[in-house]
């Protein structure tokens, strides 16, 4: 993306929003942020922090790695504004993080919520349910480790197999089945309960595929358009 496309798509939604009655963001989401060159990460935050500026937005954010984080990532991120982080943990079990190849252990989770707390960032973290390797014990096991982390909210995402990638591969070669959405569904109101034990806000759970794209290169797993719903109201 561009300077001048991402100024296109706020200039764009900004039209549909009173920005003096409505609390508004923007977010850089869909990857790993931090991981891309300083120099295009400053193009893209430069661009956010004008309309913040002239108090059009209220706060901007973005999703990163634990593994993609230091003190000089983060100093920048505050001169530009940055108000919200999401570390894209998944899981806090070794074997599974290895499994599915994320190129980060559990200990750089923690050491990045460590480093993120010094800064006056809002810190959220995002888990994942049924990946290669996991089960609902690592499941519960990873929500409470991060409920003892503290984050300001959670994201829970139940995993889903899409074409094209080593989950794909492992589907086909039967090594490896994802969870139905009953499974999928209990399970999360289980670690759904965890969090509100905690006082700690989920702010989603479940994914939307949202674009053509999304929804014709799903293959399998535990999607289901009010998944969320469906696990709110198994807690009750």
């Amino acid at each position: 993306m561009t300077a001048q496309a991402a100024r296109g798509i706020i200039e764009k939604y900004l039209k549909t929003i009173d920005s003096e009655k409505h609390n508004v963001e923007v977010a850089f989401y869909g990857g790993s942020f931090t991981a891309i060159g300083k120099e295009k990460q400053n193009e893209l935050l430069d661009v956010a922090l004008h309309y913040k500026k002239l108090g059009k937005i209220h706060g901007v954010r973005l999703s990163t790695r634990p593994d993609c984080i230091d003190d000089a990532i983060a100093e920048n991120l505050m001169q530009k504004g940055v108000t919200e982080i999401e570390l894209g943990v998944q899981s806090m079990k070794d074997d599974v993080l290895s499994k599915n190849k994320r190129g980060h252990t559990a200990e750089d989770v923690v050491k990045a919520v460590s480093l993120i707390r010094q800064y006056p960032f809002k810190l959220g973290l995002q888990m994942m349910v049924g990946l290669i390797g996991d089960d609902e014990e690592k499941d519960i096991y990873t929500a409470k480790r991060i409920a003892c982390l503290a984050p300001d909210f959670v994201r829970i995402y139940p995993a889903l197999v899409f074409k094209n990638t080593e989950m794909h591969n492992s589907f086909l070669k039967g090594e490896y089945m994802p969870l139905t959405v009953s499974q999928a569904v209990e399970t999360c109101a289980k670690l759904l309960s965890i969090f509100n034990e905690h006082n700690i806000n989920v702010i989603r759970v479940g994914l939307l595929l949202d674009g053509d794209d999304a929804k014709n290169n799903f293959v399998a797993g535990p999607y289901h358009p009010r998944f969320g719903e469906l696990v709110r109201n198994r807690c009750v």
